[in-house]
């Protein structure tokens, strides 16, 4: 198969949607890799390593499109990228598309076949394509959340964890997956006071085995919500329902009544975010202020630690490419309900159900479609 990596375009997005270790992996199989010249320099992977890999180079994004079967990246394609896409093309890459209308119409427009990684389900259950990036976002989280309190940042002007004889910052943390457990990890490493927060009973009692009495935590209820977040210097916003618009968790009015110079991180925004008065913002421009609390929603985090996220990224996409490559979507489809899962829209179709009923499309399920 013929297999292409634009570089990414979206503001400040370093990533690359291969390695030149995942493309000797394919090389090796028999494929071709075009690698746009330049698409990983940015974080240290030269023209040089990937033309060692195995790979070709290509001048431009138009020329990886043109002569590609497969188009393997990191964020969802902009509007250019869409407009270059074709019927039968396979485009492997997170979408998040619940949120985007836009771009959902693109690419049922485009004929292409459509695999989100964030949607790809394992074994054990858990989203292991989006692990990794969750993974990061939420470490991130805690270190913009602490950045941002800073008084220059537009903050309240106060240090995360506290020193000797002042108290330290109520870090509450919504969602007790990915995200959530690693801002945890990173919250409690700071020194601060933190309060998680779940609908799961079952994880929070793990997590309590995990972090003792240096955690406090709460079943995930309107009045507990309410209580923590007015409390709280920092909030980090964690939850997912894979493929589906993240729940308005924090009101509108409730951010109204949040202390002032208190931080918001909505690591949910690419699913819309789950506090009502977020919108998407860029590493260029990453906050902006709402009745005098400090929103940081930037819909790539990772993409700020773009050579980490990179690799740990293709850790867990290259087995699937590897499959798609192999045995062509249909049979990698048929033999994986996993990579299956990840199918979003293929042929002008939606066939991924949340995002059909969030976006108001008639939804195909992908079984029809592998005959």
């Amino acid at each position: 198969m013929k297999i292409g990596v634009p570089k990414e375009i979206k503001n400040h997005e370093y990533r690359v949607g291969l390695t030149p270790a995942s493309v000797r992996e394919l090389t090796t199989r028999g494929h071709s890799v075009l690698v746009q010249a330049g698409a990983g320099t940015s974080i240290g992977l030269s023209n040089e390593q990937y033309l060692a890999a195995g790979a070709e180079l290509a001048p431009d994004a138009a020329t990886v499109f043109a002569n590609s079967e497969m188009i393997v990246k990191v964020k969802e394609p902009q509007e250019l990228e869409c407009a270059m896409l074709r019927p039968g093309q396979i485009l492997y890459t997170f979408l998040h598309l619940a949120p985007d209308p836009g771009q959902t119409e693109a690419l049922i427009k485009s004929g292409a076949i459509c695999i989100a990684y964030e949607t790809i389900t394992g074994p054990g259950g858990g989203l292991p394509l989006l692990a990794p990036m969750s993974e990061v976002a939420g470490r991130m989280a805690v270190q913009a959340g602490a950045t941002h309190l800073e008084k220059s940042r537009g903050g309240m002007g106060i240090l995360l964890g506290g020193v000797p004889g002042v108290p330290a910052s109520h870090v509450v943390i919504l969602g007790a997956g990915m995200v959530g457990t690693n801002a945890l990890q990173m919250a409690v490493g700071f020194g601060a006071r933190v309060t998680v927060i779940d609908q799961s009973v079952d994880r929070l009692r793990q997590l309590d085995l995990v972090f003792g009495n240096r955690i406090n935590t709460l079943y995930s209820s309107a009045q507990n919500i309410e209580d923590a977040v007015l409390d709280a210097e920092l909030v980090v916003g964690g939850v997912l329902i894979p493929g589906a618009a993240a729940p308005k968790l924090v009101s509108a009015d409730m951010v109204a009544r949040m202390k002032k110079g208190a931080v918001i991180v909505d690591v949910a925004i690419d699913q819309g975010g789950c506090f009502e008065t977020s919108h998407a913002t860029t590493h260029a421009e990453p906050t902006f202020v709402v009745d005098g609390v400090v929103h940081y929603c930037v819909a790539n985090m990772p993409g700020a630690v773009a050579r980490t996220s990179t690799f740990a990224l293709n850790n867990a996409t290259i087995g699937h490419a590897i499959a798609l490559a192999d045995k062509g979507w249909k049979q990698a489809l048929r033999d994986s309900v996993h990579l299956r899962n990840g199918l979003n829209v293929a042929q002008g179709k939606v066939t991924y159900e949340a995002v059909a009923h969030d976006l108001g499309h008639d939804y195909v399920s992908s079984d029809t479609l592998l005959v």
